[in-house]
């Protein structure tokens, strides 16, 4: 199996979540991605990272050493 692209996995996080800002970074193993979606409304920090982690399926368990996210509804500052 290839190592996943920020690309693939920005498509993935945008096909399963809708997102209002998706920026996607990283080396093939080790990501960073800041999600604004509405989704992310009244759950917590970690509630919203097994949401993404739900959405990655597989590839989160089987491809991707580290993803670190940054997760935000829209109404909340994106912090720095």
């Amino acid at each position: 199996m290839s190592l996943p692209t920020p690309e693939e996995l920005h498509a993935l996080i945008a096909a399963g979540l809708p997102c209002t800002r998706l920026e996607v970074q990283g080396d093939g193993q080790h990501f960073f991605a800041t999600i604004v979606s509405p989704r992310f409304a009244g759950l917590t920090r970690l509630q919203r990272h097994r949401l993404v982690y739900e959405v990655l399926g597989e590839r989160m368990r089987e491809q991707v050493h580290a993803l670190s996210m940054r997760t935000v509804a829209p109404d909340e500052a994106i912090p720095q």
